[in-house]
């Protein structure tokens, strides 16, 4: 749920001819109303995508017998979402952001109608994954789109409704789900989402062409030096500008350096992947030959880890490392649990997918009221303190959703501690946002936002294939097969404590790095 803040790629300017005839326009107003709809609309689809899936998967698991495997369906689109963010940002500097957003719309259609005609567990997989490699390249592409199409008066009003448009589908979402699983099939909760973004892009495409496509300013690209991220270079100053001008030289120009990619990082971001995947692999497998992928996957993983997040991030130091590690424990320890609450649901207490996702719906809402609170400025003085506060209250929530398992303890407590532990993630993950800017200087500031990303990418991935190689090797395959009982009672509660109560710790380990936010 994580947003990726717009990269130094260029940005419109209040003093473009084209923007000094719409100054009095907003994001609504005549020249911009088919861009805002439609990249809105886009974001507004894939959050309705994310937050159905969570809904239909327990049934998709089950008729594909793969419960066991069913961490594995979550962490495959992080793990190839960290690839395509680093591609996309890349290809976004050098090209534009048109053909990212367009080959990831793409490839998202591809993997939801992949996941929606599978016959087996490990093609509904493969779907998820080249779900993810395609929501990788949009979400990046669509903020540069901010960043070059968008006034700076404007942008706030266009993040506001990106963030806005997670609202309504965390409430309808579950529910739509719950109701086409249940009348149609889960398989239509896959299958109809591409349909629905055909309009959006049509509304947005030619918008996107006409303000954001090409390489910044029709200059040339960054060269293989350049990271991405990293801010245009700086106007020409006062002095410089009135300086004479040379005469022309009568010598031809030499040629711009043709624009390439940084291979450096393109292969860090690939052993992030690459790596990440095996261990995920390692972990649904839990045999002694598995420990060959897992040992490759850590030599793998470790440096990439190391060359793309700030230096001294897994140690916690103090400022900007721990910002970005805590990025990554609140929202994997969330996200990890998360996924699991409409399965126990679902298998433990015999509820239908509808009100299994029901239990999911005032998540959003509770978050969006988080992200206000913390953006008032009365409690700037307090925000570490308000963060610790956060990381607590998530801590509390997802410890308390398998008490559920107990037959006497009414299922509407989920969502009552849901909703708090929503709230809690609000407060965190929009100050993690503001924290990192405040600590970055401005030339690191795209450089810096990308590793909050892949932070919150990699801790998803990572800590939802510990998550599922507990639920496995704790008997938790056969909750898929267990019919319950009159009462509700299935088979499997210790198969889904092994993954809160963890997650409930590291959240808690949260709770201390909020603690080393603050530079001495």
């Amino acid at each position: 749920m994580g947003a990726l803040r717009p990269r130094g790629t260029g940005v419109a300017r209040d003093a473009d001819p084209v923007v000094v005839g719409e100054r009095a326009e907003g994001v609504l107003g005549r020249s911009y109303r088919a861009l805002s709809v439609g990249i809105v609309s886009v974001v507004l689809l894939i959050a309705f995508e994310a937050m159905a899936v969570g809904t239909a998967m327990p049934v998709a698991a089950r008729e594909l017998d793969g419960v066991s495997a069913y961490g594995f369906v979550f962490s495959a689109y992080f793990t190839t979402s960290l690839f395509g963010m680093v591609l996309s940002g890349q290809w976004s500097d050098l090209r534009g952001p048109l053909g990212p957003l367009t080959t990831g719309i793409g490839a998202f259609a591809a993997g939801l109608l992949l996941s929606g005609t599978a016959g087996a567990m490990w093609l509904f997989i493969l779907g998820r994954a080249v779900q993810g490699l395609g929501g990788g390249l949009v979400i990046v592409a669509l903020y540069v789109v901010v960043g070059r199409a968008y006034p700076e008066r404007l942008r706030p009003s266009i993040m506001a409704g990106f963030a806005a448009s997670w609202i309504i589908p965390s409430v309808v979402g579950p529910l739509a789900a719950g109701a086409v699983t249940e009348q149609l099939g889960w398989r239509w909760v896959f299958v109809g989402i591409p349909v629905l973004v055909v309009l959006p892009l049509a509304l947005a495409l030619p918008q996107i062409r006409r303000r954001a496509s090409g390489p910044v300013g029709g200059g040339p690209a960054p060269g293989p030096d350049t990271r991405a991220g990293a801010p245009s270079a700086a106007p020409p100053s006062p002095a410089s500008a009135s300086a004479p001008t040379p005469a022309p030289s009568s010598a031809p120009a030499p040629p711009s350096p043709s624009p390439s990619f940084d291979h450096r990082r393109i292969r860090l971001a690939l052993g992030i992947s690459v790596g990440a995947g095996l261990l995920q692999y390692a972990a649904q497998d839990l045999r002694w030959l598995s420990v060959v992928p897992a040992a490759v996957g850590v030599a793998l993983l470790v440096p990439a880890v190391l060359g793309l997040l700030p230096r001294g991030t897994y140690r916690a130091v103090r400022g900007l490392p721990s910002v970005v590690l805590l990025r990554g424990v609140a929202a994997g320890s969330f996200i990890a649990a998360e996924s699991f609450v409409p399965l126990m649901l679902v298998t433990q207490r015999g509820l239908s997918p509808t009100l299994a996702g029901f239990s999911l719906a005032a998540g959003g809402g509770a978050w969006a009221l988080g992200s206000w609170v913390q953006a008032r400025a009365r409690v700037e003085p307090y925000r570490e303190r308000l963060m610790t506060t956060g990381m607590v209250v998530v801590a509390a929530a997802i410890v308390t959703v398998p008490s559920v398992l107990i037959e006497t303890v009414p299922v509407w407590t989920v969502a009552v501690a849901w909703a708090f532990g929503c709230f809690g993630m609000g407060l965190v993950i929009s100050s993690t946002s503001v924290l990192l800017l405040k600590l970055s200087a401005p030339e690191e500031a795209g450089t810096n936002s990308a590793s909050l990303q892949i932070s919150d990418g990699l801790s998803n991935a990572l800590l939802l294939a510990a998550g599922g190689a507990a639920f496995a090797a704790l008997g938790g395959g056969a909750a898929g097969h267990t019919a319950t009982t009159a009462s509700g009672t299935g088979s499997h509660p210790a198969a889904f404590i092994a993954v809160f109560l963890p997650m409930a710790a590291v959240a808690l380990v949260g709770a201390w790095v909020t603690t080393r936010l603050r530079e001495r």
